[in-house]
């Protein structure tokens, strides 16, 4: 039937730990960006566009690493179909009245 459909549990398990590496990368590219441009500040402008082309550069690449990292974290799971159409979680007590922030 059309009201058949499998539910499924949506869960991110992305933690602060899983791209700090990256974050860290990032800092060194900002920061050797940053060098070069001081070392090429004889010249402001050829200093301004060797920063800006190191940054627009590598963001692609960051974004690119922070997107698959997300996807990676990203969990479907299936929920046992046990309850029955009248357990919706409206009609179900809750444990303290309070949801919790996390």
């Amino acid at each position: 039937m059309l009201n058949d459909f499998q539910k499924y549990r949506f869960a991110c398990t992305l933690k602060f730990g899983d791209i700090y590496g990256q974050i860290i990368v990032w800092l060194v590219v900002i920061f050797l960006s940053l060098a070069t441009s001081l070392a090429m500040y004889h010249s402001p402008i050829n200093a301004l566009l060797a920063g800006g082309l190191i940054l627009v550069l590598s963001l692609p690449f960051l974004l690119f690493a922070f997107v698959t990292t997300l996807l990676n974290h990203i969990e479907f799971a299936p929920v046992p179909a046990t309850s029955t159409s009248n357990d919706t979680p409206a009609n179900q007590p809750s444990s303290s009245g309070v949801a919790a922030a996390s």
